[in-house]
């Protein structure tokens, strides 16, 4: 998708931004770059609004993909007597919005089989359902209404909205969680009615937080073409993985009260597929087999592994992996590509969060604020259904194999980031990247927009139509982009946001240019270093020795712009100028 307008109607806002905030992406003079790749960097102080547009995109998306779902638990829906704060497509978060993007013409519904863009655009007005409007619907299907039906919307939706945040970003968290929370409900409503599971979740909203930081390691280094790993090789010095180890656990203890005989409900467990046995005491437990609807995802891993063996006193399944050419060839073999196999572990994953109780879960439905990592209990490693487990990897320079969990956090930020680019990068994608390079050092921030262009090197001419939203205080990553797509923020003395593209041009501008013409920032030095040569240029102007001064300043300070203006100011002083 190419992202074309957002617009803010809702008079409450959203979050910092005003009711009529407006930001324009591609534009008209633009519209012959809909095809390239160029990320969009939205830059400007610490509170000006740039995360909020990623917030923001990210809830609506949260909503519009919510309105289509086949599968919504019965804590999410709304119902007048039992929910009746639950979901209802005319109330969002939100509640009026307007958005336009390009998106490729669904096969399905392109019956001249053009070849142009589609051209979507989404109004909602307050308390009243989204209305999506194709655009130039003529030019496909010259019979066909421009008001899509729920089944046509949802071809024209993003094919995934990917979210990562470096920090502690649990507003954009926010709508991924509640997704991750449906994608788990909705697996365990097909093992509880007993219906095969297809190992996908319905929901396209993705957020790769550190708990998918294995997983999206090791389905790129296991599967990923070598070439587009060159920037892992070159800059974190990862060479392949070596060896690493799968823990599955098979059942979860039950309550009595977890346990009913209504097949119709999806809160608890059935009983028919719960487990109950009698101890020694005569004491009755129940025990249900979580992963029953993941046996055939479950004996491809097995198919992939080196040696396995099940534990039977802590059921729980043991695969190792000693990583060679053989191993990868099995992992192509039953997964055929990398997203495919970073799908089959995050479904997995996502079995975690079987602790979580209903209340709770409807909460996070409901809410606009919540902060998922206070109210979201974390489990301990030996209770979770499925984790990794002593992921030994090659790096060059160290002789000896080192565990994954000892690379820096910046060199888990750099595997991270470029990693989820790697898996989905034929797809038309929606990514929100909130200060991806935090951790970099000077020269990976220098390199990163074109580590991410070369992650979207694609071997064909097929064109792949990828949006990707960067916000950053970074100014490399403003010196790596044509002004067209840098987007600065500003929050005026009336508090409302404000965007504007640079009056310069920033591709090849230096970094003390974008500093001032972008962040406000004139000076060159750390506050500390200008605060001590202000009080020598205080001495100054009392009228101290001229050339003491100058034997100070250059023993006290290194070499910058500032100091080299104070010392020819001092000089000239000398010489009566």
């Amino acid at each position: 998708m190419k992202l074309l307008r957002l617009k803010i109607t809702d008079p409450k806002g959203f979050r910092s931004l005003q009711e009529g905030f407006e930001v324009r992406f591609l534009r008209e003079w633009n519209i012959n770059e809909t095809a390239e790749f160029n990320p969009y960097i939205l830059a400007g102080p610490n509170g000006s609004g740039k995360s909020n547009v990623l917030e923001v995109l990210a809830a609506i998306f949260y909503h519009m993909e919510s309105m289509y779902l086949n599968y919504r638990p019965l804590s999410f829906e709304y119902d007048e007597i039992e929910n009746t704060k639950g979901f209802q497509s005319k109330y969002a978060f939100p509640n009026g919005f307007e958005i336009e993007y390009y998106i490729s013409a669904p096969a399905t519904l392109n019956i001249s089989g053009s070849q142009e863009f589609a051209h979507i655009k989404i109004v909602k007005v307050n308390d009243t359902a989204p209305t999506i409007i194709w655009v130039n619907r003529y030019i496909f299907d010259v019979d066909a209404d421009q008001i899509l039906n729920s089944h046509e919307a949802k071809e024209v939706l993003p094919a995934f909205i990917l979210g990562y945040s470096s920090g502690e970003n649990e507003i954009l968290s926010l709508p991924f969680f509640k997704m991750r929370f449906i994608h788990y409900d909705e697996y365990k409503d097909f093992l509880n009615r007993q219906i095969p599971y297809s190992s996908l979740p319905e929901g396209r909203l993705t957020f790769l937080n550190s708990e998918f930081n294995q997983a999206i390691v090791l389905s790129n280094l296991l599967l990923q073409e070598k070439d587009l790993l060159k920037p892992f090789k070159d800059e974190v010095g990862v060479e392949d993985i070596k060896t690493f180890r799968i823990i599955i656990k098979k059942y979860i203890d039950l309550e009595k009260m977890q346990i009913t005989e209504d097949p119709e409900n999806t809160i608890h467990f059935q009983k028919n597929i719960t487990e109950i046995s009698e101890d020694d005491f005569g004491e009755i437990h129940y025990r249900l087999n979580i992963t029953k609807n993941l046996e055939t995802i479950i004996q491809k891993l097995i198919s992939c592994s080196t040696c396995s063996y099940y534990d039977s006193e802590a059921e729980e399944h043991y695969l190792d992996y000693w990583v060679n050419e053989e191993t990868k060839k099995a992992f192509a073999h039953h997964f055929d590509s990398p997203i495919k196999l970073f799908q089959a572990f995050q479904i997995l994953l996502t079995l975690n969060l079987f602790t979580v109780n209903e209340k709770l879960k409807k909460e996070l439905y409901q809410s606009e604020s919540l902060y998922v990592n206070e109210t979201v209990p974390i489990l301990p490693s030996d209770k979770r259904i499925f984790r990794f487990k002593d992921l030994w990897i090659q790096k060059d320079g160290v002789s000896e194999n080192i565990l994954s969990k000892s690379l820096s956090d910046g060199e888990h930020q750099f595997l991270h980031s470029l990693g989820l680019c790697l898996l989905y990068k034929n797809e038309e994608c929606l990514y929100l990247l909130d200060e991806p390079e935090t951790h970099f050092n000077p020269d990976w921030r220098a390199k990163f927009i074109s580590r991410i262009r070369d992650c979207f090197k694609d071997k064909d001419s097929k064109t792949t139509l990828r949006e990707m939203l960067i916000t950053t205080h970074t100014p490399f990553l403003i010196s790596d982009s044509k002004k067209e797509y840098v987007l600065i923020f500003n929050k005026l003395a009336s508090q409302t946001v404000e965007v504007t593209r640079p009056d310069y041009n920033t591709l090849g501008a230096s970094i003390n240019k974008i500093n001032i013409k972008s962040f406000g920032k004139s000076e060159t030095i750390g506050g500390y270093a200008e605060m001590q040569l202000n009080k020598i240029i205080v001495r100054f102007e009392a009228g101290e020795n001229k050339q003491e001064l100058i034997d100070e300043v250059n023993n006290l300070l290194g070499d910058s712009v500032e100091k080299v203006l104070f010392i020819n100011r001092v000089i000239n002083s000398m010489e009566g100028k």
